[in-house]
């Protein structure tokens, strides 16, 4: 029996290799688009362990010759675009630069399969944000769009697309609405991250504050490894839809801060220094993730408790800094 053939972009990023890895455990052939080559990518680190496994390729997800010779050449079975130009300003470069990589993109592979005639499934990983400010709460697949930047007004085009390839043109295509999810993976710009970083470099005694703003600010957050599960069921459905996947939870970034330092055995209170330049405009209605349809219909939902989540990250960082410790007292 031949293998089933997966093709994921932004195959190094969070989602990529922790999507990279279930599949390969499911006995897939992998297949990872980059944006650029990834033996000269720091971003590697997230799928180095599993780098010999994966047949990786360079390219521009916003080139169609690049998309449909790929597409052409492997034959994928399945393909999770994950890739993505993330929050940005409001310059025409930032806009033309996120229509290129959150839309066209998107175009490029749906019109790939179509031309191509293929049966290849399709999956394209919008986000919660294109609630913008949020009328109701919780959100779920029925809750109306109301993107207000950029990034999330891509979203909702790149949704718009999916449904009308999957309507009109009868491509297997979904899109999941993901609420926020981290892990110890994430990019240290993301605020879970920062603090976790902050408390292990703090009980590290290499620094000795952290600047946050609004600490009542509240999200939904998940594990990104819970989350890949569900973008794998989505496309093992009979029929293609679209999703909300999140955690039906949600905490403040106050909750975050308790965990952490309280995993370090400190107190934030002494340590968390509140800047008004980091407060952002809150909606007043919470941003959280009704997840009924995919629990009913696929039978998903998060395994990981958020404050397992807070934890497992704390202590990843806990061992980055011992390492890094160690090989800074190699060099002395």
């Amino acid at each position: 029996m031949n293998k089933k053939i997966a093709l994921i972009t932004g195959v190094a990023g969070q989602d990529g290799s922790y999507l990279a890895e279930l599949l390969l455990d499911k006995d897939y052939k992998v297949y990872g688009l980059a944006q650029s080559s990834l033996s000269q990518n720091n971003e590697n680190w997230r799928i180095s362990h599993i780098a010999s496994k994966l047949f990786l390729h360079s390219g521009d997800v916003s080139d169609y010759t690049v998309i449909y010779e790929l597409v052409k050449a492997i034959k994928p079975d399945e393909i999770y675009h994950l890739a993505t130009k993330h929050e940005v300003g409001i310059s025409l470069q930032d806009y033309l630069d996120t229509q290129k990589t959150n839309i066209n993109s998107v175009y490029y592979f749906l019109s790939a399969i179509k031309e191509l005639k293929s049966d290849c499934k399709f999956f394209f990983a919008s986000s919660s944000k294109i609630f913008g400010k949020a009328l109701l709460s919780p959100q779920n697949e029925q809750t109306v769009f109301a993107p207000n930047s950029i990034y999330s007004i891509s979203k909702v085009s790149g949704m718009n697309l999916v449904k009308m390839y999957r309507d009109e043109q009868g491509v297997f295509a979904c899109s999941g609405i993901l609420y926020n999810h981290e892990s110890p993976r994430r990019d240290f710009n993301f605020l879970p991250r920062k603090i976790t970083q902050a408390a292990a470099r703090i009980k590290a005694g290499k620094e000795k504050e952290l600047a946050l703003g609004n600490i009542d600010a509240k999200r939904d957050w998940g594990y990104a490894k819970d989350y890949v599960e569900g973008m794998w069921l989505m496309l093992q459905a009979d029929k293609p839809d679209d999703y909300v996947i999140g955690t039906g939870e949600i905490h403040s970034v106050k909750d975050i801060l308790d965990i952490a330092f309280k995993e370090v055995g400190l107190d934030w209170k002494k340590y968390v220094v509140i800047n008004k330049e980091f407060f952002r405009k809150e909606g007043d209605i919470p941003m959280v993730a009704d997840i009924s349809k995919i629990k009913n219909k696929l039978k998903w939902q998060p395994k990981i408790s958020f404050e397992e989540l807070i934890k497992m990250m704390v202590q990843n960082d806990l061992k980055l800094e011992e390492v890094i410790w160690a090989d800074v007292n190699k060099m002395i």
